[in-house]
């Protein structure tokens, strides 16, 4: 399962505002991850990059490299969650690897793996 179906993103505002106001967010240097335990949005994921970070051409692959960190390693992560994860500007000149990596830290530290999942990971 490698792939990020468009039904499993967020798209409406409403549904990024809810998770931006009542979920808990972690942040690392490369960018914040908003963790909102429901039912009604449950498996769905966001992603961000605000105009800070650059021209459209840096924010789109900012949001690329988010999507494939997730993409990567959503079979990992436990059901009843939405996820959004905004980019920061520490991202614009990294490879991929770092980001994942990353999202793989700090997904620990929030706590949206399933226990079995991080088991395996650790394994290999």
């Amino acid at each position: 399962m490698l792939t990020l179906p468009r039904k499993k993103m967020l798209k409406r505002r409403s549904d990024f505002q809810r998770v931006y106001r009542t979920g808990r967010s972690w942040a690392n240097r490369y960018f914040v991850l908003y963790v909102f335990e429901t039912d009604c949005l449950d498996g769905k994921v966001g992603f961000a990059a605000g105009k800070k970070l650059g021209c459209a051409v840096v924010r789109n692959r900012v949001k690329r490299l988010l999507r494939e960190s997730y993409r990567k390693n959503q079979a990992m992560i436990r059901p009843g969650l939405a996820l959004l994860l905004v980019g920061r500007k520490g991202m614009v000149d990294v490879k991929c690897d770092a980001v994942e990596k990353s999202f793989v830290s700090l997904g620990r530290k929030a706590g949206i793996f399933t226990d079995a999942a991080l088991n395996r990971k650790k394994d290999k």
